[in-house]
């Protein structure tokens, strides 16, 4: 833990609560003081939604420090329970609760023998994890309990069934050596192996009613929830996408999922995980659990767009092999028969089809490509960025940057700490130097210094942009509320490359239209700013040295005035006369 007036990431309970607030009918209840209670206000502020499921609060004040927890917590899990009568109530541990050191977990277990739902309690180290982190734990958290849950479920039907067969074959047994002397042995083993053939066809029919893949190919989505970077714009155009090619869409988790609905999860053929920081572990879960592959490629940019198609093709041709080879026993071979039909063989089979479909969307429904090529792009070639966000959305935005418009990438940085080796991997090569830390401070400082045309980060490199004079384009969590647009602007797949394109274009300064301005009296009249990010001196500027700067163009200007300050750093000056203009004009050209 540590005290700081800007986060990247918030505390771990903000991730718990997000979690829980995207599926349905799923209540969680925090145990904080008053003035945590703020996810409900910035819920339907940002997200704009009609109807959510409010987070209650379970206030920690003077009356439950002194006479402890339990029961305040207890009470109000049972009356959620009958007031709102829930699927699952989620119960959110904070740093206050952690201080405290209460036993949660009991109180969830006095709570669960009361209430009629499901009741846990949320699984993360508010002091070792972030909100990023916790959200991804949470999420895979509530699969594995109810995907175990209906495992423990068919487990004890099919110990019922068995149980009930021996007691018949002993009663059959017994009967059989009252009304004959002569009975075999042989007879009773018959009727044995019989009883054991008929458990065993149990079972596998549970298992059947359990894990049942889908005839077509199928994928979860994992990942989405509220108050994500313009995540249900990129859901959106992933369920087109996989539309397209002919391939459903199972369950989307979390937002708008249903928990009675997680046992349907192993159905699908495979996970698709859009952002690597939630959705991950719930995916590398169902993998070892069901042996069900994801991607991790993030259809973002025409590259990876594309070859996120190919993995996915490639990933159902493998599963679709193996279900023909019956190595998966819930589906019915003339299910999986699709080769004697070639009028119904899935798009996303046909090699050719998919193919076609990429270069389609790529020469035709997305302008990237075209963009890239045009003179507007050309005359952004080699000029100086800075990117800094989550990791999948700094690692992605790095590469379209520099090998789909030739853009060159100064520093690209994220404040995803434990996934940094990841990060390294993704955009070695890619730029001059990498960057991770959750300090605004340091990327501020690397800002100031090197002095991008353009920056591409979160809101906080927005507000050093401005401080600088620099423009910056948001790709990343943090967001604000403009960064929840009423219309379609997705980041992934084709549509998103339009998106992005049109957001570096526009991020940049069009210096001719600042300086043609200037030369017609426009609305460049704006009074000099003499003030420096990195630097803590404040400088005295002559009105000489003032009026020789509103002299120089707009584009350029607060280059030349941040180039005049360092040049008085250098020589411990504190007045900024014309004279000292001139000299920092020589140095830098020296």
């Amino acid at each position: 833990m540590k005290l700081a007036y800007w986060m990247y990431a918030g505390p771990a309970h903000i991730g718990t609560l997000r979690v829980a607030s995207s599926f349905k009918n799923v209540h969680a209840i925090m145990h904080a003081p008053l003035g945590d209670d703020y996810f409900n206000v910035m819920r339907s502020m940002l997200e704009r939604e009609r109807d959510f499921t409010p987070v209650t609060t379970s206030i920690v004040d003077r009356h439950v420090l002194a006479r402890g927890s339990q029961e305040k917590v207890v009470e109000n899990i049972t009356r959620k329970d009958k007031e709102e009568q829930p699927d699952l109530i989620l119960v959110t541990p904070t740093c206050t609760s952690s201080i405290l050191q209460e036993d949660l977990q009991n109180f969830v277990n006095r709570a669960s023998m009361e209430a009629n739902c499901d009741v846990i309690l949320a699984d993360v180290n508010h002091y070792r994890v972030n909100e990023l982190q916790a959200a991804d734990r949470t999420l895979e958290q509530i699969v594995r309990y109810y995907i175990e849950k209906t495992q423990k479920e068919f487990e004890s039907s099919y110990n019922l069934f068995n149980e009930n067969n021996q007691n018949n074959s002993n009663n059959l047994n017994h009967l059989n050596h009252l009304n004959n002397d002569n009975y075999d042995n042989n007879n009773q083993n018959d009727i044995n192996h019989q009883i054991n053939i008929e458990s065993h066809n149990i079972l596998i029919e549970n298992k059947n009613k359990f894990i049942k893949k889908t005839k077509k190919p199928s994928a979860n989505i994992l990942g989405i929830f509220t108050l994500g970077f313009h995540n249900q714009h990129d859901c959106k155009e992933l369920k087109k996408i996989l539309n397209d090619l002919d391939i459903q869409v199972n369950e989307v988790l979390p937002e708008g999922g249903d928990v009675n609905s997680l046992k349907n999860l192993p159905n699908a053929w495979f996970n698709i995980v859009p952002y690597r920081e939630i959705g991950l572990m719930t995916a590398v879960y169902l993998e070892k659990e069901f042996n069900m592959p994801y991607t991790t490629i993030t259809p973002m940019g025409l590259v990876d767009t594309a070859n996120f198609i190919r993995q996915i093709a490639s990933i159902c041709k493998t599963i679709q092999t193996n279900l023909n080879n019956e190595l998966v026993i819930s589906i019915e071979k003339t299910q999986l028969d699709i080769n004697n039909d070639k009028n119904h063989i899935p798009k996303i089979l046909n090699k050719n089809y998919y193919e076609n479909y990429i270069d389609k969307q790529t020469h035709f429904i997305s302008q990237a490509a075209w963009f890239s090529r045009s003179i507007d792009c050309q005359n952004l070639t080699g000029k100086k960025t800075v990117v800094f966000g989550d990791a999948t959305h700094a690692a992605s935005m790095t590469k379209i940057l520099v090998r789909e418009m030739g853009i060159n990438v100064i520093c690209s940085g994220t404040y995803c700490k434990h996934d940094a080796d990841w990060f390294r991997e993704q955009v070695s090569g890619y730029c001059d130097q990498i960057l991770i830390t959750d300090d605004h401070s340091q990327i501020a400082e690397i800002i100031s210094k090197v002095e991008p045309a353009a920056i591409f980060g979160t809101q906080m490199e927005r507000h050093v942009g401005k401080r600088l004079d620099i423009p910056c384009g948001v790709i990343s969590a943090p967001v604000h509320i403009q960064n929840f647009p009423l219309g379609f602007r997705p980041f992934l797949g084709y549509e998103g490359t339009n998106q992005i394109s049109d957001l570096v274009y526009n991020s940049f300064s069009l210096g001719m239209e600042d300086h043609l301005l200037e030369i017609f009296n426009g609305h460049d009249n704006k009074e000099v700013v003499t003030r420096s990010y990195s630097s803590e001196t404040e400088y005295t500027w002559t009105k000489e040295a003032l009026t020789e700067l509103s002299k120089v163009p707009g584009f350029v200007r607060s280059k030349v005035k941040r180039n005049t300050e360092k040049y008085a750093l250098s020589k411990n000056l504190t007045v900024i006369s014309i004279d000292v203009m001139y000299a920092a004009k020589e140095a830098v050209q020296a």
